[in-house]
């Protein structure tokens, strides 16, 4: 039991500390700015930000959310991310435990969120990590128990294959039929991408529960737009946002809801 309590401690910090550089990651790979080097700066007066006011969420509630050196204030949503991540990589570590699957599952919450928050900023998906999801979803298979089609190495890294390739293909049908219909792409080709990452990690069924769920989440959100704010069907929506969504409902509650729905057919 204490080893328990001691892991999921564990599993948190490490949350944190891993969103304290996805901050980073949203901010600067869509500016093509390398996340490594210079250190991080106050954007408002450019001064380099201390390691001890860098400690994830502890530092800006120390600080209370404002630069140590102008006063500027600092966004609620860093030391939100840091706190999502967090919780994210607790519950993957109380989902599936000590094994293999917790490390796969923090890295695919962590594509996640990142997508999430980038497609949100700029309405893109950058190549650099859908691409990196879908290669690293495959070679993980073996790892996991998600995707596989049959028993060995193969058929887990099949299974992966199989999901992008239905992820990508189902968004890309979409896709083609929207131009041929309507002369305009009604979504981003990274979204297919991004989808295909999803299969990767997850399989087919979890293909289908993602883009289930996000598109759900897509027509709620976007029918709110409509009766509050004046939007119309033309207004673009960031679907990798609630791609992310889908997927994180796939990972943590996928296999159930497929059983469910097989026993209701």
């Amino acid at each position: 039991m204490q080893l328990q309590i001691l892991l999921g401690v564990y599993a948190a910090v490490l949350g944190l500390i891993v969103g304290s550089y996805l901050n980073v990651l949203i901010f600067r790979l869509p500016l093509g700015i390398s996340t490594v080097t210079p250190r991080s700066r106050c954007p408002r007066c450019g001064a380099p930000i201390r390691a001890l006011d860098n400690i994830p969420v502890i530092s800006f509630l120390a600080l209370g959310g404002r630069c140590r050196h102008c006063g500027a204030r600092i966004s609620w949503r860093y030391p939100g991310v840091e706190a999502v991540t967090g919780l994210l990589f607790l519950a993957c570590f109380l989902r599936f435990g000590i094994s293999l699957q917790s490390p796969v599952a923090a890295l695919f919450c962590a594509l996640m969120l990142a997508l999430a928050m980038i497609d949100y900023d700029h309405m893109i998906l950058p190549d650099k990590l859908t691409f990196a999801g879908i290669a690293l979803g495959i070679l993980l298979q073996p790892f996991v128990p998600w995707a596989r089609l049959w028993e060995g190495p193969w058929g887990a890294m099949a299974g992966g294959v199989l999901g992008a390739v239905l992820g990508s293909g189902l968004l890309l049908a979409v896709w083609g039929v929207w131009l041929l219909v309507r002369r305009e792409e009604g979504m981003g080709l990274g979204d297919a991408k991004m989808l295909a990452a999803i299969g990767a990690f997850l399989g087919w069924k979890g293909v289908l529960v993602s883009l289930f769920f996000a598109a759900l989440a897509g027509a709620v959100v976007g029918l709110a737009l409509m009766a509050f704010r004046g939007t119309d069907l033309k207004s673009k929506l960031p679907f990798g946002t609630f791609l992310a969504l889908g997927g994180l409902i796939a990972l943590f509650a996928g296999e159930p809801i497929v059983q469910a729905y097989a026993r209701l057919l």
